[in-house]
């Protein structure tokens, strides 16, 4: 009898389970994701590549950042590491890569921005570099040219860091910096 009163109360619960929950709601309802792959081939091994370019302060070099960047909390190269750099956080990283992301700052919503550089081998005397940035658009004033527009413009600027890694794990000279875009 026992056995039959509590299993009739397990099929009563069992509808009331069965429900799932109302998830929270989101802080933008409408994310739009991008994500802006990049590669150049380079003719030196990963390893000299990753050697030369894969600090995670190297980013003030090859994007030639004036400010520089210093490692502000955490030790460098070590996941936890913050860099001076967009406040960024070094959240993963393997033998010849790494990904960060950029903090929650307060006032402003959460665009989920991340990137991630990384050296794969090719051959015993090449490699490539692939740089891979992702966030949230969906804030960018205006209409989807204007997201395009905002899209292109980080590709620009974060593909001439990209040919300047490879300048620069071959052995080159970095040409000089672009112009400041007027204001």
């Amino acid at each position: 009898m026992k056995a039959v009163l509590i299993a009739a109360l397990a099929l009563a619960a069992a509808p009331a389970l069965a429900q799932p929950p109302t998830p929270p709601k989101m802080q933008t309802e409408a994310p739009n994701y991008v994500s802006i792959p990049m590669q150049i081939d380079v003719n030196r091994p990963a390893a000299e590549v990753w050697k030369r370019i894969g600090k995670y302060c190297d980013i003030a070099e090859w994007l030639q950042i004036a400010s520089g960047c210093q490692i502000t909390s955490g030790k460098d190269g070590e996941v936890g590491a913050v860099r001076t750099v967009g406040r960024e956080i070094l959240v993963g990283k393997t033998e010849l890569s790494y990904t960060y992301t950029q903090p929650v700052y307060e006032g402003r919503p959460y665009n989920l921005y991340h990137g991630t550089l990384e050296v794969r081998p090719l051959s015993a005397k090449t490699s490539r570099i692939v740089y891979t940035l992702m966030y949230d658009n969906s804030r960018i004033p205006g209409d989807d040219a204007a997201k395009a527009a905002e899209i292109q413009r980080r590709r620009t600027a974060f593909e001439r860091g990209v040919a300047n890694m490879k300048i620069l794990a071959e052995g080159g000279t970095l040409p000089p910096p672009p112009a400041p875009a007027p204001r």
